[in-house]
């Protein structure tokens, strides 16, 4: 009688070491996040401190100088230390990394050039004195360094913020397992973590859909429990409620319509965009991230970071490494840690000043005629056309533009208003998107608005005009645009 076995299936999985975490977080980060979260680094880590230019981290073999009468113990222990840190680097070279690779974000020999300052901007322009506004993520992380969380707990508290959206809801690609998975921790911690966050001011921030926003927002305010039918009707009759099928709600939770009007009020007071209340970088006067500029007929990209300050690794502490017999076996792992950490932050930013710069060039190169000649020559582009350029994941690419913002001689714009589809007319032209979703603002704006347009009729007026486009697509790029529909437009 053969005997059932069980198949090996070899898998690959993917774990993003702290490191690849490290840059994947700062690439996101636009210029007055990044300053807030050096800031926070100097805060936690006592090795690193500022300069007046950020040091250029080598790879030491070792910080400790050579003494004969050092034991054989600790060298034993650093030589440990050093191989498992080899150990990690090694694997982290070998990993099959779908998401980011950090071979794309070291320089390349062939393509670096040093990220420059904006060019001759007056430096009574640059010190121009700005009213200080205190943004969402600052908000945030002033009142999570308030409680009492492990580092890891902290760091994924801190990931979970600055992956918020402008409206305040955590992007919909983060969830609570891939942020479990990142930190190597179990779920439940991160929930817990999140779930702290949502009571953060302002209440529902962190929010992962409407409904949790709102009830969190009652949770908050319900310590009397007067607020007891509302958290009701969201938490058991969310979607009758939001379909206007009151005498369902009614009906399920044994009220009267009376009451459910009542609840409604409540409701209605409630946000639900808690992030629009707090000014992020749009309301601080939208501080660029790249400037792009015209030199001797020739566009020029450069970084926005003059403000940062340079960073290096502490040599009080480096000496302190150097004479491990007056250190105890924790002080020693304790010390070096942070040291690795420190280089760590350092090379990371770097790497990110070097991947923003190529980015950009990217952009320029092939919105050329946009930043030579204005907004109305822009031309279809889509992230991959860029990733492909500069031989980069597209998540990469994603990173980089995200909330990031450029200066160019025809205003600040956002970078993903770069990138848009394109459609071509029955004229053979190529129509970027953004010039037909200005074209749809303009039919609407113009309708009866006591008969406006429906999406068949945007759409059949757009192809009139030689623009082939879908009712789909019309109903789609109207969404995209904030644009209610028909009926909800009509005024009596």
């Amino acid at each position: 009688m053969a005997k059932l076995g069980h198949a090996l299936i070899q898998t690959q999985t993917q774990v993003l070491k702290p490191q690849q975490i490290l840059v994947s977080t700062l690439l996101q980060l636009p210029m007055l996040m990044l300053e807030q979260k050096i800031k926070t680094e100097l805060e936690l880590n006592p090795v690193l401190e500022e300069a007046e230019e950020w040091e250029e981290v080598e790879e030491e073999e070792d910080e400790i100088a050579e003494n004969p009468q050092e034991t054989e113990e600790i060298k034993e222990e650093f030589e440990t230390l050093e191989e498992s840190n080899k150990s990690e680097q090694e694997k982290l070279n070998e990993e099959v990394q779908e998401d980011i690779n950090l071979e794309d974000l070291l320089p390349n020999d062939e393509d670096y050039s040093e990220p420059r300052m904006p060019v001759e901007h007056p430096e009574e322009e640059r010190d121009m004195p700005e009213p200080y506004l205190e943004s969402m993520s600052e908000h945030l992380i002033t009142q999570l360094q308030m409680l009492k969380l492990s580092e890891v707990e902290f760091r994924a508290g801190e990931y979970i913020i600055y992956n918020l959206r402008d409206d305040g809801y955590l992007d919909s690609e983060v969830t609570v397992q891939a942020i479990a998975e990142i930190f190597e921790i179990d779920p439940e911690i991160v929930e817990k973590v999140l779930k702290l966050i949502q009571r953060f001011d302002p209440p529902g921030i962190a929010a992962r859909n409407l409904q949790e926003c709102l009830v969190v927002q009652l949770e908050v305010r319900n310590g009397n429990g007067q607020h007891a039918i509302p958290l009701r009707i969201l938490k058991e009759c969310y979607n009758d409620f939001i379909n206007r099928r009151f005498e369902k709600v009614a009906e399920t939770l044994g009220i009267s319509l009376e009451q459910v009007k009542e609840a409604m009020v409540e409701i209605n007071k409630l946000n639900p965009k808690p992030g629009e209340g707090y000014s992020d970088a749009k309301q601080n006067y939208i501080i660029p991230d790249f400037y792009v500029e015209t030199v001797d007929d020739e566009l020029v990209v450069s970084l926005n970071e003059y403000k940062l300050p340079g960073l290096r690794i502490s040599n009080v502490y480096k000496n302190m490494l150097r004479q491990p017999k007056k250190l105890s076996r924790d002080e020693r792992k304790f010390l070096k840690d942070k040291v690795d950490s420190a280089k760590w932050f350092i090379k990371a930013i770097r790497q990110r000043q070097v991947t923003m710069q190529k980015t950009m060039e990217a952009i320029v190169e092939k919105q050329r005629d946009f930043f030579l000649h204005g907004p109305e020559h822009i031309k279809p582009m889509i992230m991959k056309d860029v990733a492909e350029k500069i031989e980069m994941d597209i998540s990469t690419v994603s990173r980089v533009c995200k909330g990031k913002y450029v200066h160019t001689d025809y205003g600040v714009f956002e970078l993903k208003y770069f990138f848009n589809e394109g459609m071509e007319t029955e004229e053979g032209e190529d129509m970027s998107t953004l010039r037909i979703k200005d074209r749809l603002k303009e039919i609407i704006a113009a309708e009866n608005p006591r008969k406006p347009y429906s999406d068949d009729k945007l759409a059949d007026i757009l192809n009139r005009e030689g623009i082939p486009i879908a009712r789909r697509t019309v109903a789609k790029y109207r969404e995209q645009l904030d644009i209610p529909v028909a009926r909800l437009r009509r005024n009596i």
